[in-house]
């Protein structure tokens, strides 16, 4: 994966995530909506997953199949957003690695203050895959993304459920070697730091607590 933003434009993903982006959903289908768009994306960052093959047996002969190669992956959720595109992601990769950071936004500053970091070992030789559904500011996602270096990731690529142009200019300059991969691209950020035209608050939504 050489693009520094993948947009995934596939009908399926356009579809449901305005079906998030209406005030009228409830909680219990965004949540719904939330997990099935982030096993769609998560085929898109997955893509270029490094194979190997395996001498197995089919019903009719043996042969050489094709299987992935390396240490699983790991998935990194940026708390607490981040858990809804995890629980999807998982079903499609039960196998992978589970890792969490905590950031939380101080409202006044809008810069991420970290509560929690535990991840999965051997990082340097792990594709890392870090969630959260917004790309805002950009702050709290490359705080995240120091940390996991910091951890020894060199293979990371980051997925959101909506990107705005500030978050990804940020996040272009201070991390460029990682990929992001994107449902969309808005318009830009309010006085608060919200995305806009957004969804609103992803983690109030996802947990009902607005």
């Amino acid at each position: 994966m050489t693009e520094h933003l993948t947009h995934v434009q596939h009908p399926l993903v356009q579809h449901k995530l305005t079906l998030m982006r209406k005030t009228s959903t409830s909680t219990a289908v965004f949540r719904q909506l939330l997990r099935e768009i982030s096993q769609l994306l998560a085929y898109e960052v997955t893509r270029e997953l490094p194979m190997t093959t395996q001498a197995i047996d089919t019903p009719l002969q043996p042969m050489d199949a094709p299987v992935l190669d390396g240490k699983k992956l790991a998935l990194v959720s940026i708390l607490r957003a981040g858990n809804g595109l995890l629980d999807g992601i998982l079903e499609l990769i039960p196998s992978a690695r589970v890792g969490f950071v905590g950031l939380y936004r101080d409202e006044e500053t809008l810069k991420p203050v970290q509560y929690y970091f535990k991840v999965p070992t051997e990082l340097e030789d792990r594709l890392v895959i870090a969630v959260d559904p917004m790309l805002a500011t950009g702050n709290s996602s490359v705080a995240a993304i120091d940390l996991l270096k910091k951890a020894g990731a060199k293979n990371i690529r980051f997925l959101c459920l909506l990107a705005a142009p500030e978050g990804i200019a940020r996040m272009k300059e201070a991390h460029p070697d990682v990929p992001i991969v994107t449902a969309a691209v808005d318009s830009h950020l309010n006085d608060n730091g919200y995305i806009v035209p957004g969804l609103g608050d992803a983690g109030d939504r996802m947990f009902g607590t607005k």
